[in-house]
């Protein structure tokens, strides 16, 4: 439960900072250009709100809604998710958004999404200010990969350890990585000491190398014990840090990863078992560990959800991270540079949306949520901060209705042809859009409690 809070109040946090910036945006240039805005509202009030207040002399009211779905900003004389067609069929009034030149109103409509974008290249700019860059490259990974069969295929063996691709030389060990692998048709690698190429084919799924099972490639983490839990199986047996286990139930481990894929393996059987006494002869494993030159065999049974109980090596105690720090007027191009690259790759990456495996990644709050960290930290809060508004950016700017990029596009549309779409066509169309926002959700949040009840 504490877990649950403390993610969801870094959402929570993440949220109202996006949503304030974005309709301030929309705000700003509303003000700017004489249009009067009625509402200003974080989070939505159907039916009833928390609080508002409107200050004297002012024609606008601001208020706190109680639905966390997002915010709004009201703008007189324009057709918005509000559906107030009463105010539309009075007089238009010259406060009003519809009697504005086109140009203002497209300065309007595009100031959410251009806050938004630029407050992601600020964040990323003040992490890099802060806490510089720091990452484990790729070459230094000495111990090099373990590589899965669909890896394997290709010609990859374990051990070896990845430089980069024919697009560019590898990093660290990210999204990217695996990006560059999916599009590459050469790898350049290191084997036992020399640098080698492996040919690529240039397409591989995206989508399936990173939900494999075991994944594509991993870096190499030894069967190392780091840490042992109290109260665990593994404190039990007397397992103890330096340790190396070697084997489980008869299969030779060669590393962390095996050990996993071994555990994985007993969760696919666990699944099936039908009583209590099935669970517990999946449950019960035999392990042979060495201490020095001494091996020995234990057995025990671990937790109901297949843990032992301890943690291995991790890659920041095998490897030296080398991290770049940046001065201030530095890190406005950096932060820049990492955040159209972030951008980049997101918008790469949406074409898998558009498949059967791609509608089911689709994630709502849940999903959402489980991307901030565990426990509070706030350089992570802010990455997934930045992140979160370049995705709400780029998602407002699709040329849907109800959304910015749906009121861009009519926009447009009467700047190029010096037509106004109708009121009745945009009264249908954001009908339309917000049928089909509605559906996306309903998607996503209905995925998120398809996994959480394990059917996907």
């Amino acid at each position: 439960m504490e877990i649950f809070l403390i993610r969801a109040l870094q959402l929570m946090l993440a949220i109202s900072i996006l949503v304030l910036l974005h309709e301030g945006g929309h705000f700003f240039f509303a003000k700017l250009f004489g249009i009067r805005v009625e509402k200003f509202y974080l989070f939505f009030d159907p039916w009833f709100h928390l609080f508002e207040f409107k200050p004297k002399k002012s024609d606008t009211t601001y208020g706190l809604g109680w639905l966390p779905l997002g915010g709004y900003c009201k703008i007189a004389g324009m057709i918005d998710e509000s559906f107030d067609t009463e105010q539309m069929k009075k007089p238009a009034q010259p406060w009003e958004f519809r009697t504005k030149p086109a140009w203002q109103r497209l300065l309007v409509m595009i100031g959410g999404v251009l806050v938004n974008f630029l407050l992601a290249l600020f964040i990323y700019a003040m992490i890099l200010y802060h806490w510089g860059d720091s990452y484990i490259p790729v070459k230094d990974m000495t111990l090099g990969m373990k590589f899965n069969t669909e890896a394997k295929a290709l010609g990859f063996r374990d051990g070896d350890i990845l430089v980069g691709t024919d697009k560019r030389p590898f990093k660290d060990f990210g999204a990217d990585l695996y990006r560059d692998l999916s599009e590459a048709r050469r790898a350049d690698i290191i084997r036992n000491g020399k640098a080698m190429s492996l040919p690529m084919p240039g397409d591989l799924n995206l989508l399936d190398m990173l939900k494999a099972d075991p994944s594509f490639v991993r870096p190499l983490l030894p069967a190392v014990v780091d840490t042992v839990m109290p109260g665990t199986p593994a404190a039990r047996i007397g397992l103890a840090k330096g340790a190396t286990i070697v084997a489980l139930n008869g299969k030779p481990v060669d590393s962390y990863n095996a050990f996993t894929d071994e555990v994985a393996r007993l969760g696919d059987l666990l699944a099936v078992a039908k009583t209590p006494a099935d669970s517990m002869r999946v449950r019960t494993v035999r392990l042979v560990v060495q201490r020095g030159t001494a091996r020995d065999t234990l057995a025990t049974a671990l937790t109901p959800d297949l843990k032992l109980g301890f943690a291995a090596r991790s890659l920041a105690s095998l490897y030296k991270p080398v991290t770049v720090k940046y001065g201030f007027l530095e890190s406005f191009p950096a932060g820049a540079s990492y955040g159209v690259g972030v951008l980049k790759g997101y918008v790469e990456d949406l074409k898998y949306l558009f498949s059967a495996d791609g509608a089911k990644s689709l994630g709502g709050f849940g999903a959402i949520g489980s991307l901030f960290p565990a426990t509070w930290d706030w350089y992570m809060f802010w990455k997934m901060t930045a992140f979160l508004s370049i995705i709400l950016a780029f998602m407002n700017i699709l040329p849907i209705p109800v959304l910015d990029g749906g009121h861009v596009l009519f926009l447009l549309y009467e700047i190029i042809t010096r037509r106004k779409p109708s009121e009745t066509f945009m009264i249908r169309a954001e009908y339309a859009g917000f049928a089909i926002l509605i559906l996306l959700m309903v998607v996503a949040n209905l995925n998120d409690i398809l996994r959480w009840l394990g059917y996907l």
